[in-house]
């Protein structure tokens, strides 16, 4: 089983840096840039993690071979989208990707150290966002997580699920793949029938109005 959760995570963090990457492109930066925004993306949550938890060295410094990778998938990035198109919302769905295998990751390592179902749940969530919170404040975007867009909450959601498998069905590849294949469905639900959360507004006389 860990050597599947250790695939998965190698796979995340390329996911994860290639989104990084085309977002770094969109915003015309240079193999730096990219490979930096790539980085951060793929590592960013993870590291968080890793410093919430007290879990040193944090798992790029024990493993660098998670940041080899992740820096040479935005590389690869950088000279193979110059020669061809990319559709806009290719970023969401390779993000995506990252965000359903992210979210396992950070269950799972949360889950081992304090055998809490409830800090298992909030570190995959942290693992699966943060990333793309700091790749959204490099490419000077607002952060996915805190628009309407329907995205920690499927992380949330699959965290749930996977807690509840862990609970009644043990750790087992089934439980896995139907948390991540979840979490998975449901953005890519999202993107492509742009659904969205409900939104809080107050008017400036502090009552509610229609969002």
């Amino acid at each position: 089983m860990q050597e599947l959760v250790d695939i998965l995570n190698l796979i995340g963090v390329a996911a994860f840096s290639i989104a990084g990457a085309l977002a770094a492109g969109r915003k015309h930066m240079d193999l730096f840039g990219v490979v930096v925004v790539g980085c951060v993306t793929a590592l960013g949550g993870g590291t968080l993690r890793d410093v919430l938890m007290g879990s040193y060295p944090i798992f790029w410094i024990a493993a660098p071979h998670n940041f080899m990778i992740a820096a040479l998938a935005a590389a690869c990035t950088f000279f193979l989208a110059r020669h061809r198109s990319t559709a806009p919302r290719s970023v969401m769905y390779v993000d995506a990707a990252g965000l359903a295998l992210f979210t396992l990751i950070g269950f799972q390592k949360g889950y081992a150290i304090t055998q809490l179902y409830s800090v298992g749940i909030i570190m995959g969530v942290v693992t699966g966002v943060a990333g793309g919170i700091v790749r959204d404040v490099l490419c000077n975007e607002i952060p996915l997580i805190f628009r309407r867009e329907i995205y920690a909450s499927s992380s949330l959601f699959g965290a749930i699920l996977l807690a509840l498998s862990f609970r009644f069905f043990d750790e087992n590849i089934i439980a896995v793949s139907i948390s991540v294949f979840s979490i998975l469905a449901i953005r890519l639900a999202a993107i492509r029938w742009k659904l969205s959360m409900p939104v809080f507004v107050l008017d400036d006389e502090g009552r509610e109005s229609a969002g």
